[in-house]
């Protein structure tokens, strides 16, 4: 009877142990998740502020290139001053393309960010419902255990009574 006692607190303590673990293993990769949103967060801060950045360009391109073309309109009586301000404009207009192309660029990043950032989330999300749950199951394990250990005492009580 003593050695059944022993077997099956033994089976709780081993039970516990593995439960130990699994919600050690779980806090770890919870914290590595949290990181890895950390890192994704100030990469979305970084490209939202070179999309800042991009866009300041883009309007002091158009704000350049409309001083040009109001230059083009005065300056028209004059031929190589023409030609001269049209080469400005077109590039200007080449510099605001790739102004726009960068500026889309961007925002293609940043709405993959966005996704990643989203699944990252979700993933947090499941791995605090399974931390969670091992939590749980650890809690349950150490009542089981706390009252296997109080029959083994008063078992034991009962034994040394006899």
């Amino acid at each position: 009877m003593a050695d059944r006692i022993r077997e099956r607190l033994d089976r709780l303590r081993t039970e516990a142990d593995v439960a130990v673990t699994r919600a050690e293993e779980a806090e770890a990769l919870n914290k590595k998740y949290e990181q890895q949103l950390l890192e994704k967060d100030q990469e979305i801060t970084s490209l939202q502020h070179q999309l800042a950045v991009r866009d300041t360009e883009l309007e002091k391109a158009e704000a350049q290139l409309a001083e040009f073309k109001t230059a083009q309109i005065e300056g028209e009586h004059s031929k190589t001053t023409n030609e001269s301000l049209t080469r400005k404009i077109q590039l200007l207009e080449e510099e605001l393309d790739a102004a726009e192309k960068n500026v889309k660029e961007t925002m293609e990043k940043l709405r993959q960010v966005d996704v990643k950032a989203e699944h990252f989330e979700r993933q947090v999300q499941r791995v605090e419902a399974e931390r969670d749950q091992w939590e749980k199951k650890y809690e349950e394990a150490q009542q089981k255990y706390r009252e296997s250990k109080q029959e083994l005492d008063d078992l034991a009580a009962t034994l040394e009574g006899m």
